[in-house]
């Protein structure tokens, strides 16, 4: 019979995937938020609160 897992194995290695899955997604939102949030910046000092609207618009069409 092969190598099973034990309980403590099974729970660790879910912990440690569970721990990186979070930590990518936290990253991923966080340069997602950035960019946003760049591009929002970037629409003000433009003075077109219009074309900031439209950028909105288009990324809530995007997901």
């Amino acid at each position: 019979m092969g190598k099973s897992f034990t309980l403590i194995q099974t729970v660790t290695t879910a912990g440690v995937f569970s721990a990186v899955s979070f930590w990518y997604g936290f990253m991923f939102g966080r340069e997602s938020a950035r960019k946003e949030l760049g591009d929002l910046i970037e629409g003000l000092r433009r003075g077109n609160p219009n074309s900031i609207e439209e950028n909105q618009l288009e990324k809530s069409l995007e997901t």
